[in-house]
């Protein structure tokens, strides 16, 4: 998080002891050394400019402006203004947030007393007597300062209401979407229409009572989520082998809500892992499993993105080596949990419990405090080292690639037969998907097709029936959540395909 810049304004002969003992005060506290960085002007380095350019260009830069006023007016420059006045000004033109402490004192200056008068009329000011006092005043104007403006929350990141934001940076149709998955993967019970919105956002608390949009509502249908929250992203990478280390396989920055973001983060790792081929179901269908199991890539992917600390400046990471994947988020487990406790039975404790329910109710969390045992539940039953979890800076999860390789079709090896009688129609179904995760509704749209019993029996099932293309969610019977990525063979028939092979 980047700290915003305090511009203390003086006189500086008048309060040089008081300049300097409030920015060490500021840089040297834990709580305001978070979020602030004071500016002096006497720290400002040489530079090929006028001082009075150089001052106002950094009060016009700062987001807050901090005032003392004491006996003296100082230095007037051509115009009989001081360059106390002159970055009050600049300060209020630029609309920085100005806090302003008086000093008791006997007399004023006749400039200095109309300055003071000047002020009285805008801003909300301070008096003080001794520097512990201006110390004190300071502090709580700050803390007020970060109450009001959402730095200090008095609940979870998500619950608070972004100050910025209305309902109209809401995206209609992700919200349609949703009640859609929602009242066939957990029986949401309201309806969408236009007239519904507020109703339905209401129910999933991602607004106040009085409309306010919360976080949680922009992480999910913000019509430009990264609007909002710029590192609110995964990054996706793949390496040749065991190490970070360039060259690289392929590298993406997803962004989008967080169910655009999960879908197309797992899609990533399973069109690039190692499919395990079994035998022939049918005589023109073969039995093709990949060496992760999808539901806990998907459930290592979601647990980071619904449970990383969104203040944080860094990324979800989904890192794809030659032997394991790797999902890293920024955060840390909920006060009073442990690593021991992810391997068994523990009470759902979510970082962003807003933003959880939502994820729940469109089936992308199987069940509330469930999803490391159900990691590892499925990751054993696939016959894999059983998968790890590391706190340190950032909560990492570890999924082992299988050691044994013997009868997989990897991706870099598929083999050339791929486009053995494969049909226009499946052609057009992998050129449309490309590297993208895209439902029922959406390919058909790109297909231009409307009757789905067709794009059902002529596209969907001989991609899947040849291993072009697989299910994002293989354990769902739901044809409206239901999207499709392409596997390994289907990258390769695309290769072929652009290639005019």
């Amino acid at each position: 998080m980047e700290r915003q810049k305090i511009f203390i304004s003086s006189v500086q002969g008048e309060f040089q002891n008081e300049r300097k003992l409030i920015a060490d005060y500021i840089r040297q506290d834990v709580l305001l050394s978070i979020y602030f960085e004071p500016f002096l002007f006497e720290e400002l380095p040489a530079q090929d400019k006028s001082a009075q350019i150089a001052y106002l260009e950094q009060a016009a830069k700062s987001e807050i402006y901090l005032l003392l006023i004491g006996k003296q007016y100082g230095y007037q420059d051509e115009e009989g203004i001081s360059p106390t006045e002159r970055e009050y000004d600049t300060a209020t033109t630029n609309h920085a947030y100005r806090i302003a402490f008086i000093k008791s004192v006997s007399s004023r200056e006749e400039k200095e007393d109309a300055f003071k008068r000047k002020i009285d009329h805008d801003v909300i000011r301070n008096v003080f007597n001794t520097y512990e006092e201006l110390q004190s005043g300071v502090y709580a104007s700050l803390v007020e300062y970060m109450v009001s403006h959402q730095l200090l929350r008095q609940g979870p990141f998500d619950a608070s209401v972004n100050l910025s934001a209305s309902i109209e940076d809401l995206d209609k149709e992700k919200i349609r979407w949703f009640v859609g998955v929602a009242r066939e993967v957990r029986q949401f019970p309201l309806s969408y229409s236009e007239s519904n919105i507020l109703q339905i956002l209401s129910s999933l608390h991602v607004i106040t009572e009085d409309g306010k949009v919360k976080n949680a509502a922009l992480l999910l249908f913000a019509i430009d989520p990264q609007k909002w929250f710029a590192t609110a992203t995964i990054k996706c990478a793949q390496f040749y082998g065991t190490k970070v280390e360039k060259p690289m396989a392929s590298l993406q920055i997803y962004g989008g809500t967080v169910f655009e973001q999960v879908d197309m983060a797992a899609a990533f790792v399973m069109s690039r892992i190692d499919q395990r081929v079994g035998e022939r179901i049918h005589s023109a269908q073969v039995n093709v499993t990949p060496e992760l199991p999808a539901q806990a890539v998907r459930e290592a992917i979601v647990n980071a993105v619904v449970h990383r600390d969104y203040t944080d400046n860094g990324s979800v990471q989904v890192m794809l080596f030659r032997d394991r994947l790797e999902v890293w988020n920024p955060g840390r487990l909920p006060h009073g949990m442990t690593i021991e406790n992810l391997s068994g039975v523990h009470r759902s404790r979510p970082v962003n419990p807003v933003l959880a329910n939502p994820v729940y109710l469109a089936g992308y969390i199987e069940q509330m405090g469930t999803g490391t045992t159900d990691i590892i539940e499925r990751c054993k039953n696939a016959g894999l080292r059983t998968p790890e979890f590391i706190q340190e800076e950032d909560f990492l999860t570890i999924l082992w690639r299988p050691t044994n390789k013997d009868n997989v079709q990897e991706t870099d090896h598929v083999t050339d037969h791929v486009t053995d009688h494969v049909t226009d129609h499946v052609k057009r179904l992998v050129v449309v998907l490309r590297g993208d995760t895209k439902t029922r509704d959406e390919i058909m749209s790109s297909l231009g097709l409307k009757h789905r019993g067709n794009f059902r029996d002529s596209y969907i099932k001989p991609a899947i029936a040849g291993a072009y293309i697989a299910k994002l969610y293989p354990d769902s019977n739901s044809s409206r959540s239901q999207a499709y990525y392409l596997t390994p063979k289907g990258l390769k028939l695309l290769a072929r395909i652009d290639n005019n092979v």
